[in-house]
C-alpha cells in the first residue's frame, strides 16, 4: 500500500474539520458563548485554509500531522452530544480516523511515559473524574503515577 500524498491526506483532513465545524454548531458545547463558538470556527476554518493553501515550507506530511493533531485533541479528550456527533459522522465518512482513549493506554501500562502523557493526565484528570469516565479507583492510581513522575523529574 503506497504512502497517501500530502493532497489525498489534506482533502481527509479537511472533510474532518467540516465535521467539526459542523458538531460545534449543532451541538454547542455546554458554556459555549457566541464568542466561543465563533472563536473556536474560526481556528478550525483557518486550519483548513492553512492545509489546503500551505506556505512552501508546510507542504509536508509531518507538519499535517501536528496540524490533525491540534485539530483532533478536542476530540479525542472531551465528551459530549458534540464529540459523539463528531466520532460517529467520522465513521460515517469512512474517513478512517479512530478516537484513542489516552488515559485507558496509561491505566493499563501503570505509569506516566513522557511529559505530554503528564500533561495530558494533568489535564483531564477532574473532567474525568466529574464525567464518570474513570473509577475512584484509577483516580488514586493516577494520582501516585502523577506523584511518581513529578519524582523522577522528568
Amino acid at each position: 500500500m503506497s504512502k497517501k500524498s500530502y493532497e489525498e491526506q489534506a482533502e481527509v483532513l479537511s472533510r474532518a474539520i467540516d465535521i467539526a465545524v459542523e458538531a460545534f454548531k449543532k451541538f454547542r458545547p455546554k458554556d459555549f458563548t457566541d464568542v466561543h463558538l465563533a472563536h473556536f470556527v474560526s481556528v478550525y476554518e483557518g486550519y483548513k485554509n492553512d492545509i489546503l493553501n500551505p506556505n512552501y515550507k508546510f507542504r509536508t506530511l509531518s507538519a499535517l500531522a501536528d496540524a490533525k493533531n491540534d485539530i483532533l485533541i478536542y476530540f479525542q479528550e472531551g465528551s459530549g452530544p458534540d464529540v459523539n456527533f463528531f466520532w460517529k459522522r467520522i465513521a460515517e465518512e469512512k474517513i478512517g480516523y479512530q478516537r484513542v482513549n489516552k488515559m485507558a493506554k496509561i491505566l493499563k501500562r501503570k505509569r506516566i511515559a513522557n511529559r505530554m502523557e503528564m500533561d495530558f493526565v494533568t489535564d483531564c484528570l477532574v473532567a474525568y473524574r466529574q464525567e464518570g469516565l474513570i473509577s475512584d479507583e484509577e483516580s488514586i492510581m493516577l494520582d501516585k503515577m502523577i506523584f511518581d513522575f513529578q519524582k523522577k523529574g522528568k
